[in-house]
């Protein structure tokens, strides 16, 4: 059986946007729902969040990040126009104003996939005392872990308006 292009690129797609729910839906359960409800569990129960499920879903959260990168630009790439949308459609590589829309949401993915590994988990490692650190440091770090979380969901929001508009707007390959 001959597979073509186009099939992988829906298979590609489908990946790139199960890792992008997964990633996005754990960023919003963290800021929507459990550092909001924190305040609220009694203490004798709060090391079940913070030994059990935030390490679990801080995995699946890191990791859903790196694979919605991995396939946004792997897609971006088997349709042509990685080179366009990174450089926001300038006449750069031969770019195309079309794929701005594509490009913004590209780098808001791309900052946003920049923060959950190289500034909320390191901190929140510390926060959750995956690795050893004063509780001074941990408070410090499991607030600006929170920062640059909300930070990451406001970015969410304009980040899946370019990605969706990118194929409304102008069609993308």
């Amino acid at each position: 059986m001959h597979l073509d292009l186009e099939f992988y690129k829906f298979i590609i797609r489908v990946l790139h946007v199960a890792s992008g729910v997964m990633w996005i839906g754990i960023l919003w359960y963290f800021n929507f729902v459990q550092i909001p409800n924190m305040k609220n569990i009694p203490d004798d129960q709060k090391p079940a969040i913070s030994k059990v499920i935030a390490p679990a879903a801080l995995f699946w959260f890191r990791w859903g990040a790196a694979f919605t990168v991995l396939f946004g630009l792997w897609l971006a790439w088997l349709n042509g126009y990685i080179a366009s949308a990174l450089t926001l459609g300038q006449d750069i590589f031969g770019g195309n104003i079309k794929h701005m829309p594509i490009g913004i949401g590209m780098w808001l993915g791309l900052i946003m996939a920049f923060n959950v590994w190289f500034i909320i988990w390191p901190n929140q490692k510390r926060a959750l005392g995956i690795v050893p650190a004063e509780p001074d440091v941990k408070a410090k770090s499991g607030r600006i872990a929170m920062l640059f979380s909300r930070t990451n969901t406001l970015l969410s929001i304009p980040m899946l308006y370019f990605m969706i508009s990118a194929q409304n707007i102008y069609h993308v390959s």
